[in-house]
């Protein structure tokens, strides 16, 4: 598997150039390639290599934007048409040129996203945007919840989302969602679950900052239909994980006779790139069958010395009554880019239905 910056590459430009000069008769190929092979490109990494294709196609475009915007509608048709990689990553460019020549000219900007997030996706660009127009921009996106296009509905909700990762964050949706709750709505019964899974992300962004929304709507939702019930369980997976009182008994997850025993770590001292080992014994001592949300916390030493907890779900089930388990689990400390290891005394502990247990010591080490 290569590197993601490698979908740029010479295969890719030469085909590509052909798909926008046969749509483009000013449109140059060769100088097109070689003014995306200049400026040192091989040491640019995947989003510098978009955003140079960006700024290099920009040059070979007609100037006036809805006219480029319009040769850009002629491109993708070609591209769909010669089963050129529709919908590839590679052609995140297209979303980009929208955001980085069009924030001035919403009326095109706002047809030109719905016509590309039908090849790729635009919830990246459209953050700029909903920033510079706020209520105008929000307005058109309940609009795109209506459309024919689960693409154009997913991008209503992915791209309104407070808390987009790897995109800049909308500060007054952090603050307050109540403009793009109607999108949500919109979209409950979607028959996409691409989409309906998009509304439990909004939903879940949502929950960080105004957790008593997705409480109401949660409420409000429940029981209407299998899909809204996997939207807000999905949705409401932070609350769940933080053992939100509400949302556990939303669910009727109670922690009352369901008894933890014989918890121990089996691997007290670890070292970078194996695991932790440990185990547990559950037994429901009601009368009565439970449902069990089964977590675990690893509370990580961090470089300034402090600890983070960090949740990791093991299973929700049905337990029956005087049901007694043994639970094993590993967790994994080998080297992953995502997160750094500082060595030191780290912390364990299992969760029940949202209660934490008694919390164990194990020492990470080189």
């Amino acid at each position: 598997m290569g590197l993601i910056k490698d979908i740029y590459s010479v295969s890719f430009y030469e085909k590509f150039g052909q798909a926008v000069a046969e749509v483009h008769s000013a449109f140059d190929k060769q100088k097109f390639i070689k003014a995306i092979y200049e400026d040192d490109f091989a040491q640019k990494e995947w989003k510098d290599r978009m955003k140079h294709t960006t700024v290099v196609l920009h040059q070979f475009m007609p100037e006036n934007f809805p006219e480029a915007v319009a040769t850009i509608d002629k491109i993708i048709e070609n591209l769909k048409k010669n089963k050129f990689t529709d919908g590839n990553l590679a052609f995140i460019f297209f979303a980009d040129y929208i955001e980085t020549y069009g924030l001035d000219d919403f009326k095109t900007s706002v047809k030109a996203f719905v016509s590309i997030t039908q090849f790729i996706s635009c919830e990246f660009a459209v953050r700029p945007f909903i920033l510079k127009y706020k209520e105008k921009m929000i307005d058109e996106m309940v609009q795109w919840s209506l459309h024919e296009n689960h693409h154009v509905r997913r991008l209503s909700s992915e791209g309104s989302r407070p808390r987009l990762p790897w995109a800049m964050a909308i500060p007054f949706l952090k603050k307050d969602p109540a403009s793009i709750l109607p999108i949500l709505e919109n979209l409950k019964y979607d028959p996409s679950e691409y989409v309906r899974r998009s509304v439990a992300n909004n939903l879940n962004d949502i929950a960080k900052d105004n957790p008593q929304i997705v409480l109401e709507i949660a409420g409000k939702w429940r029981g209407t239909s299998p899909e809204t019930d996997a939207i807000i369980k999905h949705g409401a997976r932070t609350l769940l994980k933080q053992g939100h009182p509400e949302i556990l008994s939303h669910y009727g997850l109670e922690s009352i006779n369901i008894e933890l025993s014989s918890f121990e770590i089996k691997t007290p001292i670890v070292r970078i790139g194996d695991y932790l080992q440990f185990q547990f014994y559950l037994n429901n001592k009601n009368q009565e069958a439970k449902t069990v949300r089964l977590e675990y916390a690893v509370h990580y030493k961090k470089a300034k010395g402090h600890l983070a907890k960090k949740v990791f779900k093991i299973s929700e089930k049905s337990y029956q009554p005087n049901q007694f388990v043994k639970v094993d689990r590993n967790q994994s400390f080998k080297i992953i880019t995502t997160r750094v290891f500082h060595t030191g005394i780290h912390q364990l502990s299992v969760i029940i239905n949202g209660t934490e247990s008694e919390v164990l010591e194990f020492e990470l080490i080189d």
